[in-house]
């Protein structure tokens, strides 16, 4: 093994990277933009959207009610809903979602609500649809408002403090520092966006450098130099590893400029709300939440090795392709695998353990996760970095095979 000719190969597959759109496109693009565009641009429309929703007056139908004409009236009257007619099949109207909600008020409800005994009442909405749950939860409120206003009104019969049905509140406050509250907020995110990244960094380099100089030809012609195998495999891979670490640091770039921006409009704007429940007052949380510096750079380490991982098996697969266009079908379903450990780690409820910490990318997924949140679980970081390094080895091994294999180099 030759590290002059190693550099060399190494220096020569950058030049030659650096001039394809497609790996600056995988490499630097994307990576750096994805943060942003997932927080001001994602995160705008969606707020955006549901700002609209929640400022639409939901149109509510009534069934029954023709012997609670107060309550009804009460209802019509109310700014925050709109009584529509109830059409003949209502159900279908709110599933077509030209209806919003539909509340049915039992017979003698508001004789049952003098007598203080009145029956449930029923509210229909569309779940999961965004309009009819938002027109649900203001109906909701306006009952729940009704059933507080009965109760202070029957105290007051009595001489009685409306006090009495609420003898106290309750708050809630934040003691956790803002580096766990943000690592517990994204611990699951970070993680999943560095493997994605990482891998797509390393794929697209993989496949310029095996199938795509086959194509061009060039794959003989850098085979006839007077360079062993071995310091071809590792220059190459040296490049494609380049790529996947480079995904992943503009992301994490991008991500660190991006959270300071936001953090100082969230902290120009005031504290961030957060609610208590119904029955507790609205509490301000005076934490604007943040990652610990520390556990990226742990991060940042327990990642290396699985970068050399994508790199090499990216490499590897790759390799087998006659064209890029094969390549590309060969490394694409890849993705699914790569995915998949991620987003389980992200799942609540699945903690780490023993077993857990053998499984690739699910392992880096949870002990980041952890991380970030500043909890450090040294024994399990030892286990998880050692099999990745293992892992990594064995695909770096397996990828310099394949290419001294002439039946995979020149396959037809």
């Amino acid at each position: 093994m030759n590290w002059h000719n190693i550099v060399t190969v190494y220096l020569k597959e950058l030049k030659d990277s650096l001039r394809d759109r497609r790996t600056l496109l995988s490499t630097i693009l994307i990576p750096t933009l994805v943060m942003p565009l997932l927080t001001f641009g994602v995160g705008t429309v969606m707020s955006k959207v549901i700002k609209k929703a929640q400022e639409e007056i939901p149109s509510v139908a009534i069934l029954g009610g023709e012997d609670s004409p107060a309550v009804v009236a009460a209802l019509k009257k109310s700014p925050k809903l709109r009584v529509v007619a109830t059409p003949a099949d209502w159900k279908q109207a709110i599933s077509d979602k030209k209806l919003r909600v539909v509340l049915q008020l039992p017979a003698k409800f508001e004789a049952g609500l003098l007598a203080g005994a009145a029956p449930a009442v029923m509210v229909y909405n569309y779940a999961g649809e965004l309009k009819s749950e938002n027109g649900a939860r203001v109906l909701e409120r306006y009952l729940i408002e009704l059933r507080e206003q009965t109760i202070a009104d029957r105290l007051a019969e009595h001489g009685l403090a409306k006090t009495l049905a609420r003898p106290f509140e309750f708050k809630r406050e934040n003691v956790a520092p803002p580096e766990k509250v943000g690592g517990n907020m994204f611990g699951g995110l970070v993680p999943y966006l560095i493997i994605i990244l990482c891998f797509t960094g390393a794929m697209y380099p993989a496949m310029d450098l095996t199938a795509g100089e086959k194509e061009r030809g060039t794959m003989e012609t850098l085979l006839c130099s007077p360079v062993a195998r071995v310091d071809l495999v590792l220059g190459k891979f040296l490049m494609v590893l380049t790529g996947s670490l480079s995904a992943m640091g503009f992301m994490l770039l991008s991500m660190g400029l991006t959270a300071a921006v936001g953090g100082s409009l969230m902290g120009g704007g005031g504290a961030v709300k957060a609610g208590a429940g119904a029955a507790s007052s609205r509490a301000a949380m005076d934490v604007i939440p943040m990652i610990d510096p520390v556990g990226l750079l742990g991060v940042l380490a327990m990642v290396f090795p699985v970068a050399v991982m994508f790199a090499a098996g990216a490499f590897t697969i790759a390799l087998f392709a006659k064209s890029y266009k094969e390549a590309q079908s060969y490394l694409a379903p890849m993705m699914i695998v790569v995915i998949l450990p991620a987003v389980i780690g992200m799942l609540p409820g699945i903690d780490l353990n023993w077993r857990l910490a053998l499984v690739p990318l699910l392992n880096l997924s949870l002990v980041c996760k952890e991380m970030l949140s500043g909890v450090w679980h040294w024994n399990y970081i030892a286990i998880i970095f050692g099999s990745s390094c293992v892992y990594a080895a064995v695909a770096l091994a397996l990828a310099v095979k394949m290419f001294s294999r002439e039946d995979v180099i020149f396959r037809t």
